[in-house]
């Protein structure tokens, strides 16, 4: 098997994707404009996909109450520095910033939502 996507309960599904599209370079593949707002995007690769939507049936999780380990979103960033900066100041706050022992440098960042977003520079790529 391989994954098709992975989805989130947010508050704002339209603002939240919009902000990803902007922002992240991430591309809408399904939009829904009615509720619950169910919003697919894709990555670069276009074979990811994060669905952001609103349904009142379901939980929305207080991200910005949960430790970044316990859910995050990881990016490959060629330029974590850069990519933290610019994202920082679309709104997004910093939790941390570190080089592993092997080189790998890995961000964590909240987006204006609270949602936890990892920008992964591996030493050695992982996929």
């Amino acid at each position: 098997m391989k994954f098709e996507h992975f989805a989130i309960n947010v508050p704002d599904a339209k603002a939240t994707a919009l902000w990803y599209e902007e922002h992240l370079g991430l591309t809408v593949k399904k939009k829904m404009e009615e509720a619950p707002n169910m919003i697919f995007l894709a990555d670069d690769s276009g074979t990811v996909m994060l669905e952001l939507y609103n349904n009142p049936k379901g939980e929305t999780l207080e991200f910005e109450k949960l430790h970044p380990l316990a859910v995050h979103i990881a990016l490959v960033s060629q330029d974590p520095t850069g990519d933290k900066n610019r994202l920082i100041a679309a709104g997004a706050k910093e939790f941390s910033d570190d080089i592993l022992p092997d080189g790998s440098h890995l961000v964590m960042l909240r987006d204006p939502w609270g949602i936890c977003l990892q920008l992964c520079k591996r030493a050695t790529p992982m996929i």
